[in-house]
């Protein structure tokens, strides 16, 4: 079999990736094992500081280590926040490492010229932008982006009132379609939204992420024919 691990940063992981993208991916990809790693200290200190800090990038690069040491084909992090760290890991990495937002740039960046990202975390907006940018370098793309971020948003959710939390994001779609040509939903926490304004094209993380990892899996050796496990640890 081959082995997806998936790093989180949040504790709540079950209810944003597992059930609604995970369980029913692996049910179709019978020859794949998925291993979870969670720290929900990456995200909080991340977002203390305004972003990733030098301990957060290297901590996350140690479970980038730790991954590869139990066997990972693919490792995919689920945190747009954690972009920067992700593309520093990557360098040293001995098996493909994406973030899970990385399928959705390259779409949104395709699809138009003037991108709104929408994000309810301060911290994953300029993750996104990066992104996109990004992207856009490697298409030869010229884009202009529009960041709103609804922080009660993401309030209204940690306290489990599901409801608000949709209302604001709806109400802050509904603004932004009317100045851009693509939407970015680049959180895992947005996955689940299922509004869409007309004639705007609404891209969102999850699926896309899995199926990122599937095409990375199918062409990636096997690691259970190598000893990656006795790999020293400044290998990765």
């Amino acid at each position: 079999m081959r082995t997806l691990v998936l790093i989180h940063t949040v504790h709540w992981y079950d209810q944003s990736v597992i059930n609604p993208f995970a369980k029913r991916w692996l049910e179709a990809n019978t020859d794949v094992r998925a291993i979870n790693i969670m720290d929900d200290s990456l995200l909080a200190e991340s977002l203390e500081h305004g972003g990733p800090t030098d301990a957060v990038i290297e901590r996350m690069g140690l479970y980038v280590q730790a991954a590869v040491l139990a066997g990972a084909d693919v490792i995919m992090s689920s945190c747009t926040t954690m972009g920067t760290a992700i593309e520093r890991a990557r360098t040293s990495c001995p098996v493909p490492l994406f973030n899970i937002d990385e399928p959705m740039g390259r779409a949104a960046v395709a699809l138009g010229k003037r991108i709104g990202i929408l994000a309810t975390v301060p911290t994953s907006a300029p993750a996104t932008r990066r992104l996109l940018e990004r992207e856009a370098q490697a298409q030869g793309r010229s884009i202009e982006i529009e960041t709103v971020i609804d922080q009660p948003a993401f309030a209204a959710l940690l306290a489990d009132d599901r409801a608000e939390h949709d209302r604001r994001v709806h109400a802050e779609m509904d603004r932004l379609a009317e100045r851009v040509d693509v939407i970015v939903l680049g959180q895992i926490s947005l996955a689940q939204i299922q509004h869409r304004p007309a004639g705007v094209p609404v891209l969102q993380v999850g699926h896309s992420g899995f199926e990122h990892a599937r095409e990375l899996l199918n062409g990636a050796p096997l690691a259970g024919g190598t000893k990656r496990g006795l790999q020293p640890v400044g290998a990765c």
